[in-house]
């Protein structure tokens, strides 16, 4: 059977581009090689340590707040197989979606491993070792991203593990090492730190989450501090080694020659970031271009050098995020269609799924300052909100950053309860030009946290009311 449009990958970019696709007119199959939908975010990503984050966020406030806001009970303690239970059934929720949604949009679907053969042909190989050809117009290259190795450091996914392994330990360590102040390694630090393990953070930079505003940065980690996670900033992990049934890491100076240290842990967790998979896709082959980080080459329209070949997502330049892989699969499927697909990177939000959580949008201060952009900049803290105090929850704040001159909002920091949620009104403020005095006399519910968001905004063309 030929195809218009076959998508190789079915996480989210692969699995969003082929339901656009099928909605706007076209003959559309995927290629996958799980047995299962959903690509890494949905099977061993963001899914899966959405539910532990969750689920051991409740074990804290059970054990920490519910005192204070006049609930009494027993200690609780934690069932780690029913946790990972309760994970597992998150994703069969989530990748049985996708299922039905494939039959609803008449979409067929060939399991096995896809390889392209060239323009208009995709070879998909099964268990068996038997092979298929499918036949189509266009290809869409969706296949994600994997682990990036630790040099030296080899990953069992038992005691050094990656983030695949972390979602699936027999048990919660005694001690766990953390390799990477990043998003994936302080989320699922602080799953295991609030479930009890004494948790310490090895970071090669000087500050954790790498490109997020500095502010944001210094203030975060003295709230992880206070939770009880330990921090080797400039450091790096030159050695793993089995010692009884424990494990020994060698730490040394990112830089300088000091000697070195070691830590003793239970398991090590490797979170130095992720490289985009094209492993075994026929790329060189057919002569599709690759950058100098292992990427594939696109046009401003998903299009590599090859005619009839786009690509999506983590495996292109750009943050390897799951929201940033849907916008480009519905923006290619409706260029194949005709229309003007269209993403905005300067508007792309970043979560991080802590607690607090920590969400941001557009530039950091530090992006402006190197760009040479005059900005002015309004902060509001929780601990002056209403709802924010009524929850147990002050910790944080919104930071808010315009240009100088014409007010229009250039980036938006959020630390706190809720940030993830509330960082979307200034994603819909930036899409639309809109100033801080556009948000500033916004009226926004009483008593909510979102209302920090509005008085951040009053700070920075005029003044805050509760501050």
């Amino acid at each position: 059977m030929s195809y218009d449009l076959v998508v190789i990958g079915t996480g989210p970019g692969g699995y969003v581009c082929a339901i656009k696709a099928s909605q706007l007119g076209m003959k559309v199959a995927v290629v996958e090689k799980r047995k299962t939908h959903g690509g890494t975010c949905l099977n061993i990503g963001c899914i899966p340590s959405k539910a532990l984050l969750h689920a051991s966020e409740m074990f804290e406030e059970a054990n920490h707040s519910f005192e204070a806001l006049g609930i009494k009970t027993s200690r609780p303690k934690v069932d780690w197989k029913a946790m990972l239970a309760h994970k597992d059934k998150v994703i069969e929720g989530n990748v049985t979606g996708i299922d039905y949604l494939f039959k609803k949009n008449k979409i067929d679907v060939h399991t096995g491993t896809g390889r392209v053969l060239g323009a208009g042909h995709v070879e998909v190989k099964v268990e068996d070792g038997s092979t298929s050809i499918v036949e189509t117009r266009n290809i869409v290259i969706a296949t994600g991203s994997d682990v990036m190795p630790l040099p030296g450091i080899g990953i069992d996914e038992k005691s050094v593990v990656s983030s695949t392994g972390a979602l699936s330990l027999e048990k919660v360590p005694n001690r766990l090492t953390v390799v990477g102040a990043g998003v994936i390694g302080l989320e699922l630090g602080s799953v295991y730190a609030r479930l009890g393990a004494e948790v310490t953070v090895v970071e090669f930079m000087d500050k954790i989450l790498g490109p997020m505003d500095a502010d944001v940065s210094r203030q975060f980690l003295r709230m992880l501090k206070k939770q009880g996670l330990k921090f080797k900033l400039s450091s790096k992990v030159t050695a793993v080694q089995k010692k009884g049934r424990a494990l020994e890491v060698t730490v040394q100076p990112a830089e300088g020659e000091a000697a070195a240290t070691t830590l003793d842990a239970d398991v090590v967790l490797v979170a130095i970031g992720r490289r985009p998979y094209t492993e075994g896709l026929g790329l060189a082959e057919v002569g599709v271009e690759l950058d100098e980080r292992g990427r594939i080459k696109t046009d401003n329209h998903y299009k590599t050098n090859v005619d009839g070949i786009f690509a999506i997502g983590d495996v292109i330049a750009g943050p390897m995020l799951a929201h940033k892989a849907e916008d480009e699969g519905a923006a290619v499927a409706e260029m194949l269609a005709g229309q003007a697909g269209h993403v905005n990177y300067e508007v792309i939000p970043g979560v991080v799924y802590t607690s607090p959580e920590v969400a941001s949008v557009g530039k950091t201060e530090e992006e402006l300052k190197a760009a040479g952009i005059k900005y002015k900049s309004g902060k509001f803290p929780f601990s002056a909100n209403g709802r924010a105090k009524a929850m147990l929850h002050t910790e944080g704040f919104v930071k808010v950053l315009a240009d100088a001159e014409t007010d229009r909002v250039l980036g938006v920091h959020i630390v706190g309860f809720g940030a993830g949620e509330m960082i979307h009104e200034a994603c819909v403020l930036m899409e639309f030009g809109g100033s801080s005095e556009d948000l500033g006399r916004t009226c926004h519910a009483h008593p909510t946290m979102s209302e920090a968001v509005k008085e951040a905004a009053m700070a920075t063309f005029a003044k805050p009311i509760h501050m």
